[in-house]
């Protein structure tokens, strides 16, 4: 199994009558999940080859090599597609996957340790850190310039300002 997966999609159900998938794309361009062609499941197994695919709204109807009617595009909804970490492209100087941020330590400015990405969400408000500290409960940092002024992935961590409230 890859070291990494991460998440790139999910089937959203059946589209027409001769087997075409719905899936919704996690990525900033939904073709390029066409690009992978072989994707996997959370255990790194196979789970659908992409054989074509046309951008709709909020991703992409595909067809797979696996699915052959409307039954198998229903019984495969929900299933979630993952990919190796090592087959997304470089970012760009100063950016990053959000994926890559789970197990950096989380700092203060100060340099005190406040916890590690446990995850990283979107609830609908933008992006959430889930910051798990050595002992105790989790808490969740507003991934933001105020909330978040440094990301060191080289280093492996993040310079936090944390919210009042979990001080």
């Amino acid at each position: 199994m890859p070291d990494k997966l991460i998440q790139v999609a999910r089937v959203a159900g059946a589209f027409g009558v001769r087997g075409e998938l719905r899936i919704t794309t996690f990525t900033e361009d939904p073709m390029s999940l066409g690009a992978f062609k072989a994707l996997l499941r959370q255990d790194g197994s196979p789970a659908l080859t992409i054989t074509s695919a046309r951008p709709v709204k909020g991703g992409v109807v595909a067809r797979a090599k696996e699915i052959e009617t409307r039954e198998q595009a229903e019984a495969a909804r929900g299933l979630r597609l993952f990919i190796p970490r090592e087959a997304l492209p470089a970012p760009e100087e100063d950016e990053f996957y959000l994926a890559d941020l789970i197990g950096a330590v989380v700092e203060t400015p100060a340099g005190e340790r406040l916890g590690e990405v446990k995850s990283v969400q979107d609830f609908g408000a933008g992006d959430l850190l889930e910051v798990q500290p050595a002992s105790g409960p989790s808490w969740w940092l507003p991934f933001t310039r105020d909330n978040v002024p440094e990301v060191k992935l080289a280093e492996g961590k993040l310079i936090a300002i944390p919210p009042e409230e979990t001080e």
